[in-house]
């Protein structure tokens, strides 16, 4: 499988996500991030947005957000439980798998994904994480979890002109979790479960020492 060319093609994706400002219509609002939705045109579910601004320099939320074995996402994100780095293609391109909670009262069953993930930095001083589902001889379907699928989706850092010390995180979510789950339930869960995610990165940034 050509995983460089997926990877660059998925972060091709969400920086045309990023631009297209057409058809979001806004699902959940507070006063930490903007939750927005429109179809997917990838599977038949909905394509999530989320548009934060988190107190820290840009440095400071990546090092909270990248995706990294031990790093400190799994520590602070509650939909993350266990990540794992299967191949390492390029320096940023990885394949790797995700393990996740039950969620929902119990109701989602722990659900693992495996990715091709790309590190990419612009010139605007962004820095963003893509990924999108793949296969890998290393990790077939395993019992005791749902093989879910993310469809193109990632974390993008954009430093906030005349405020060195804010950073707004666009998030893109778009994930196929597989099994029997009524459609309620997902279009429930997602738009809750990222309001969480910003309020826990916001602490998790806050907690840490300068560096």
């Amino acid at each position: 499988m050509d995983y460089q060319h997926k990877a660059k093609a998925v972060a091709d994706c969400l920086m045309s996500y990023r631009k297209d400002e057409s058809g979001w219509k806004v699902c959940k609002k507070s006063n930490d991030v903007i939750v927005s939705w429109r179809p997917s045109s990838e599977f038949p579910g909905n394509l999530y947005k989320g548009d934060g601004i988190v107190n820290g320099t840009p440095e400071k939320v990546w090092e909270c957000l990248k995706p990294l074995p031990n790093g400190l996402r799994v520590k602070w994100d509650n939909n993350v439980k266990r990540f794992e780095v299967l191949e390492q293609i390029t320096e940023d391109i990885s394949i790797c798998r995700t393990v996740t909670p039950s969620a929902a009262m119990g109701i989602i069953a722990p659900r693992d994904f495996v990715d091709v993930i790309l590190i990419k930095q612009y010139e605007d001083g962004s820095i963003s994480s893509n990924a999108t589902n793949t296969i890998h001889p290393s990790c077939p379907p395993q019992s005791g979890y749902v093989r879910g699928f993310n469809h193109p989706c990632g974390c993008i850092c954009v430093p906030v002109s005349g405020e060195p010390n804010k950073t707004q995180v666009l998030t893109f979510f778009q994930t196929d979790l597989g099994g029997y789950l009524p459609r309620s339930v997902v279009d429930s869960f997602f738009p809750s479960s990222m309001a969480e995610f910003y309020s826990n990165l916001a602490k998790s940034v806050k907690s840490l020492k300068d560096f």
